[in-house]
């Protein structure tokens, strides 16, 4: 193989390598959002039902 096929295969593996880390980081993000919801939902029920 050339240095330049071996440049562009070794690319394309460390691509298909950090690609589902990047997935994973919108999950993440928005798993936080939710549960930021909720707590919120939580909070206000709370200050609601607080004698």
């Amino acid at each position: 193989m050339t240095k330049r096929t071996t440049m562009l295969a070794l690319t394309l593996f460390a691509l298909l390598g950090i690609a589902p880390l990047l997935a994973a980081c919108h999950t993440t993000a928005g798993a936080g959002q939710d549960i930021s919801k909720a707590g919120q939902a939580i909070e206000r029920s709370a200050d609601k039902h607080t004698p």
